[in-house]
């Protein structure tokens, strides 16, 4: 009899769920794509590097490349 409990407990939840997916279905579907958007942000990106052969773009540049040579001030532009 201890496992009709929880047996119980997901049936009355199931029942919760099909009278709130038709009483109001668009909070219900709102809530159950909310639910799926966390897990599809960490499962997509290693499903398209490991089985579709995506390559990350290279990390952007923290500074500015100087150039190996004295700097000449521009002229020519006085007022």
């Amino acid at each position: 009899m201890a496992s009709a409990a929880p047996a119980g407990a997901f049936l009355r939840a199931y029942r919760i769920l099909q009278r709130e997916a038709h009483e109001r279905p668009v909070i219900f579907y709102s809530c159950i794509i909310g639910g799926i958007g966390p897990v599809l942000a960490l499962t997509v990106p290693p499903f398209r590097e490991k089985y579709l052969g995506y390559k990350r773009a290279d990390p952007l540049p923290k500074t500015y490349p100087l150039p190996n040579r004295a700097r000449q001030p521009p002229s020519g532009y006085e007022d």
